[in-house]
Order: structure tokens, then sequence, then C-alpha cells
């Protein structure tokens, strides 16, 4: 009986082989593969909504929903990820021009900006790059009303 270790070695060596020869065949054939980083990857686009009306009403909180098409939300950081394909990266969010913004890297799809003062607000997300550069980014515009405390 041969032992599971060198059983489990050979399947893995085969594993391994059979995998770099996809990726050297599609390579070869021009193909997209998950191996290899995409020359001419299609260009990463963010839509982003407004806020949804009921929270925003009734709590003072907005939850913004957005997607993205061409590009993954990872909690991967740093330059080594950039070639990384498909693209990934993470979020920046900007509330009222501040000076600051937080980087989020969860795709829930869905910003939420809570605790908010009554009045006009303005939430600028953006995707980035592993390293922070940012790619393209969308702003969205909406009055917090006055909510009752008695609620909360």
């Amino acid at each position: 009986m041969i032992p599971r270790i060198k059983v489990l070695s050979i399947a893995a060596a085969a594993v391994l082989a059979a995998t770099s020869a996809i990726a050297i065949a599609q390579e070869q054939d021009g193909k997209a593969n998950q191996f290899l980083p995409i020359a001419g990857e299609p260009e990463a686009k963010l839509y982003v909504d407004q806020p949804l009306a009921e929270p925003l009403a009734s709590r003072g909180t907005a939850i913004i929903p957005y997607r993205t098409e061409n590009f993954r939300i990872l909690p991967i950081f740093g330059a080594a990820a950039n070639d990384v394909s498909p693209r990934v990266g993470h979020l920046h969010v900007t509330v009222d021009d501040l000076p600051w913004h937080w980087a989020d890297a969860s795709d829930v799809g869905s910003i939420v900006v809570a605790g908010l003062s009554a009045g006009e607000h303005k939430v600028l997300i953006e995707i980035a790059t592993p390293d922070h550069k940012v790619i393209s980014g969308k702003a969205v515009s909406f009055t917090v009303p006055a909510v009752s405390r008695a609620h909360h």
C-alpha cells in the first residue's frame, strides 16, 4: 500500500501540472483566464443609486446602493495586487467634501452613513486600486429630513 502522503503529493503535482498546461494553452490561444493578467481588460465601472427613501425619512440613515462592473471589491491592498485579474480593489467613501475618507472592502452592495444632521449632504463613492489609486467615482446628493428622536 502506498502511503497517503505520497498519494496526496502525486495528486497535488498532477493538479498543478494540469492547471499550468491549461493556463499556458489559454494564453497561447489569446483567451482570458483567471490565472494570468488580461491585457485590454474592460474598463471598471461604478453605479451608485440615491439613498433608500424609507431609512432616510424614518431614521435619518443614508443607505446608498452601489454595484460595479469589471471590478471586484476585496480586502486586498498593496501594489502587488494591481496585476490581479479580473481587476480588484476597494471603495473610498467621502462625506460632505470632508478632508478625510474611509476605505470599504466589504462588497455588501450598499454604503451606510448614520448620524447625519438634518439638511443637505453629499456622499462621494470611488473605486480604487489596491494601492489606493482612484479609478472613478460617483457622488450622490440628498436631504436628510428632521427625524423625531422619539423613534430611537
